[in-house]
């Protein structure tokens, strides 16, 4: 494996978490234990620990720019995600950029809406989403209250997350995975409908635990590090799936609040029973 750029290569365009749990350095964290070169365009930094987020600096669209126009320069990149995109005028860049360049399949992680339900977007950089970036996505990655927002509706079964699944693709994603993590219930169960019309499920038991910070991050870079190893989609999501589960199970007791998942557990799990 000598030739230049012949090892896998995968990207991530989203915000920084100083905390470590979320963001870029989950997303790169993931991305090295799937067995891919990670890089990234930084779009915002946040002051941030597992007990909240004291503060954020989007980054100019001139460097994001520029940071684009970088990593296409040098770089064979054969998959890419997007994270937390600040707001509508870094949807807008990103968006620009992502038509430019060919970066391989792109998955879109929509960081719209926290767990507890608090908006992480505004009104205008939802639109832009749901009207423009989502055009380009080979699969979207939404949690519930996302997807209820996309389709600006509830949903109330399973058979409501397939029904809401289509109308996400209706508005231009080839393939969809909606999360179920949220709620109480004791079975977690998401759905996925994919591009050739295929459907299907995936169920893992609820672990009750606070260190899932960063749940959604981790399991699309794990997506787009198997797509980038030339994985179709159906096996890179039941992949992503059994890894971030696994990072959740095997728990890290690292800081006061939502502490962050352990990177390390789906290559070595069992591994940090002791810790």
């Amino acid at each position: 494996m000598n030739d230049v750029n012949s090892f896998p290569q995968a990207l991530t365009i989203a915000g920084t978490d100083s905390g470590g749990g979320a963001g870029i350095m989950a997303d790169m964290k993931t991305m090295q234990e799937c067995g891919v070169f990670s890089t990234a365009v930084v779009v915002a930094v946040t002051a941030q620990n597992t007990i909240g987020v004291q503060n954020f600096q989007a980054i100019s669209p001139k460097l994001i720019s520029e940071q684009f126009a970088s990593l296409n320069d040098d770089f064979k990149i054969k998959a890419c995600k997007t994270g937390m995109l600040a707001d509508a005028e870094h949807v807008e860049v990103v968006y620009d950029n992502l038509k430019k360049y060919d970066f391989g399949p792109f998955v879109l992680d929509p960081v719209m809406i926290a767990k507890g339900g608090s908006q992480l977007l505004s009104d205008e950089g939802i639109d832009a989403i749901k009207n423009k970036l989502i055009k380009l996505a080979t699969l979207v990655t939404p949690n519930m209250p996302e997807a209820e927002r996309l389709i600006g509706s509830k949903i109330e079964s399973q058979s409501g997350m397939l029904v809401a699944a289509k109308k996400i693709q209706d508005l231009g994603a080839k393939n969809v995975l909606i999360k179920g993590g949220h709620g109480d219930s004791e079975m977690v169960r998401d759905v996925v409908l994919l591009e050739n019309g295929e459907s299907f499920k995936m169920s893992s038991k609820r672990v009750h635990t606070i260190r899932t910070h960063g749940t959604g991050d981790t399991i699309s870079s794990a997506i787009v590090s198997r797509l980038a190893l030339g994985d179709d989609m159906k096996s890179a999501i039941l992949y992503g799936k059994d890894f971030v589960e696994a990072a959740i199970k095997n728990t890290i007791q690292v800081g006061h609040g939502h502490g962050p998942l352990n990177h390390w557990a789906y290559n070595a799990e069992g591994a940090f029973d002791e810790i």
